[in-house]
């Protein structure tokens, strides 16, 4: 039975007041709790305790976990079905008109803070730079280290306060809880209000506190967040509410809102509005279909729009620091693109490389996670103290390490000189003629940074040992900043270590390439991604409208294909794996070999409860109070039938509301005209974060209790159903492509009790299913 938001579940996989973060053991401790108890119930006999003569429990077993999922299934109850059919013609086109109303919302929306975070982040960070570079012209070295430490410790502490103390949720990239949410898991505030504002304002705080993270990953949460708020009509908690969204109070219109928001974030970070699209289908959404298409590629071209105009407005001066440079883009264009054998050899170099160090760094990443989340389970104090330990130890890397670089003579042969303290080449220490290659890199902002290793016929700009330093840096400083409480995205850390090691293995193959090292660089930031995302046509499209090359199209898809081919032998993407680690019970596309040899009957868990269709309003009470299910079977026995049926699935969200409205009748007879009449569909449709009607929201008198309500016309006359011997791998593949929350299990023959169980999500997952056969194989 489904026991998310049990008050009595054991244990809690979700805690993401502490970042959400498991450690191994502590998950292996949870599933054993839960196989033990099932493993138990399982062995015994079908025990039944009735509870009056029109209800029953049957206690199967027991599988229950604090995380919700979400409705996608369309709840097909007599209440329903008279709002269908009472809709009129313009109620439909309003209906059609606001889904694309809201697409364009999200998009304007999504463009806005993109370009918000841009502004805000190039000139904060521009004006720290231009600080420390002042100080460093005037040779006063340790006020110029003072200057810049203060301003990222400041910046760091500020961001990670916003994290701890409002919304630990914001914390990380987001793109594993916009996946696991469009999967159907509802963790708790990962798309509230206050999530929205800690993650816009804590991720331009923790990019300008010169972090080895990026904004990209956090643009992603922030347009699903966008896309929640509008969706769900607001917020009354922070007085936003608009009753025109009403429509859309469903688990199903949210989820393709929040599809298009997710591609609006990529598209805002990456001006990929294409790239955008195809993100959201390989690796955000878990359904997806024709329409859906259509309104996630207008949604990304409102963005482009958006960005476009502004980008536009800014080439005038009116930005700040902002400039051109804000919204990334890095042109290679301008490189010959004339490649042969030897080419195509050392790009598979570079790819099988870029497997090999990200199915590294995914791993490390790993171990990291799980350190970490021992130090944030301590408070938020650790939870600071952690993140100024990191940009301490950042601030000294970027400031340090260029001391051990020696002082390269400015190119003559370019018309940008290096006398300016921006662009491509800083002088630092050095003197007037001269410039730091490491602290061209170091001391920039990552997108600058990024720049200059793309940048192209610039072959002997970088020594090959400071590429060696920088590369090495980046990726540790990359693995160990990443969990701490700040949003920070992936994309750029690792698009920043893959180029350093795509130029180093240009300058190494010089000899035999003609390829320039720059398209090198963008070369091996794609095996890097490759190796650590797992994705191919997203990434491959991302990169060609980042790089404006689209002859350069052959070569990039072949080093993704190379470097997603290795490290796929060695372990899972990156946001795969931290999904695991936060405990959330993703459903795969694919079954585990093991469920075939199992029927759907042999994981059926429990304690099922059962309402007859006209039900007494203390067993409903009952069964509120000490389950904490969130579906229930409605049986209709004699004498309203002749044998018990299955009337359908009736959800405790919808018994809370009726309850409350007390439509309630002293004798045991149908009243559902009456019900009809009092309310409408929209009053059990799917309250915002916080605003639905709740146990103790209940006022029910002594009396009232004797008394019975008819189920009727809100429970779901046409639920999900397969025959127990289904096996459980076909179950669990229909499970997930409908999008269901509830499955009924169904006895196959006759005389039975006609629903031998429920299966939620839960019952599929592979601790549950080898805690109670722990003689089967998982590979086999």
């Amino acid at each position: 039975m489904d026991g998310e938001g049990s008050s009595n579940h054991i244990g809690g996989m979700n805690d993401l007041e502490n970042e959400g973060f498991l450690d191994g053991k502590e998950i292996e401790r949870y599933w054993s709790e839960i196989s033990e108890k099932s493993m138990i119930m399982y062995k015994e006999p079908l025990l039944t305790k009735r509870m009056n003569t029109t209800s029953q429990i049957a206690i199967v077993g027991a599988n229950v976990c604090s995380i919700e999922s979400l409705d996608y299934e369309i709840v097909e109850n007599e209440l329903f079905k008279q709002d269908w059919r009472s809709r009129k013609k313009a109620q439909i086109f309003q209906y059609v008109v606001l889904k694309w109303a809201l697409a364009l919302l999200i998009g304007l929306g999504t463009g806005l803070v993109g370009f918000f975070n841009n502004i805000a982040v190039e000139n904060i960070a521009g004006f720290k730079l231009l600080l420390t570079s002042d100080f460093m012209s005037q040779k006063k070295y340790f006020k110029a280290f003072a200057a810049y430490a203060s301003c990222n410790i400041g910046l760091a502490t500020a961001a990670a306060a916003l994290c701890a103390f409002i919304a630990p949720a914001a914390a990380g990239s987001g793109i594993p809880e916009v996946k696991a949410y469009l999967n159907g898991i509802d963790a708790h505030s990962i798309l509230a209000p206050s999530t929205l504002f800690v993650k816009i304002f804590g991720s331009i705080l923790g990019v300008s506190a010169g972090f080895v993270v990026g904004k990209e990953g956090p643009m992603v949460h922030t347009g699903a967040c966008i896309a929640s708020l509008l969706g769900q009509g607001g917020s009354r908690k922070y007085h936003l509410t608009w009753s025109w969204l009403k429509y859309f109070k469903n688990d199903q219109d949210r989820r393709d809102l929040i599809t298009c928001g997710a591609a609006a974030g990529v598209a805002a970070a990456f001006r990929a509005p294409v790239g955008g699209v195809l993100f959201a289908l390989e690796e955000a959404a878990s359904w997806w279909r024709s329409a859906l298409l259509w309104r996630t590629f207008f949604t990304t071209a409102v963005v482009a729009i958006v960005l476009r105009a502004f980008i536009e407005y800014c080439w005038t001066g009116k930005c700040g620091l902002f400039g051109q440079g804000g919204l990334i883009m890095y042109d290679v264009s301008a490189a010959t693109e004339t490649y042969g054998v030897p080419d195509i050899l050392a790009v598979l170099f570079l790819g099988v490389i870029g497997g090999i160090f990200g199915s590294l760094y995914n791993y490390l990443v790993d171990k990291v996670l799980r350190t970490y989340s021992i130090i944030n389970e301590k408070g938020a104090r650790f939870k600071i103290l952690l993140v100024v330990t990191i940009c301490i130890l950042t601030t000294c890397c970027s400031f340090g390490l260029p001391w051990f670089s020696k002082c390269i003579p400015c190119p003559t042969d370019l018309a940008v000189t290096c006398s300016t303290e921006s662009g491509n080449f800083k002088r630092f220490q050095c003197q007037s003629g001269y410039y730091n290659d490491l602290a061209s890199l170091f001391l920039n902002t990552n997108d600058d940074a990024i720049r200059n290793l793309f940048s192209t016929s610039t072959r002997h700009e970088f020594r090959i040992s400071s590429l060696f330093i920088f590369f090495a840096a980046i990726y540790c400083l990359g693995i160990i900043t990443y969990g701490i409480a700040v949003p920070s995205g992936l994309f750029i850390p690792v698009i920043l270590a893959g180029a350093c090691y795509g130029r180093l293995v240009g300058r190494l193959f010089a000899s035999i390439s003609k390829l320039d090292t720059g398209l090198f660089a963008l070369l091996g930031a794609a095996s890097f991604l490759g190796g650590t995302m797992r994705m191919t046509v997203s990434l491959c499209v991302i990169l060609l409208e980042l790089t404006n090359d689209l002859l350069l199209l052959p070569l990039v898809m072949l080093v993704l294909l190379a470097s997603k081919t290795v490290a796929d032998s060695f372990n899972k993407g990156v946001y795969d794996q931290i999904v695991k680690l936060k405990g959330l019970p993703y459903m795969e596309a694919h079954a585990e070999p093991y469920m075939k040899h199992l029927a759907a009957r042999d994981v059926v868990s429990g304690p099922l409860v059962t309402f007859s269709g006209i039900e007494k309003v203390g067993n409903i009470m009952h069964a509120l109070r000490t389950t904490g299910h969130n579906g229930f079977p409605v049986i209709d026995e004699p004498p309203f039938t002749d044998a018990p049926e299955l009337c359908g699935l009736v959800l405790r969200s919808h018994l809370l509301v009726l309850l409350k409205g007390k439509s309630f009748s002293r004798n045991q007879v149908h009243c559902g005209g009456e019900i009809l009449r009092k309310y409408a569909a929209l009053d059990f449709a799917k309250a915002g974060s916080g605003k639905g009607v709740k146990l103790e929201d209940l006022n029910i008198e002594e009396e009232e209790m004797e008394m019975y309500v008819d189920l009727h016309p809100i429970t779901n006359a046409s639920p999900y159903t397969v025959v127990e011997t289904m096996s459980l791998a076909k179950a669990a593949i229909l499970f997930r492509q409908v999008g269901l929350r509830h499955m009924c299990v169904v006895p196959k023959s006759q005389g039975r009790p006609p629903i031998v169980g429920i299966l939620t999500r839960h019952d599929f997952m592979p601790e549950h299913i080898l805690g109670l056969y722990p003689h089967l194989s998982p590979h086999k």
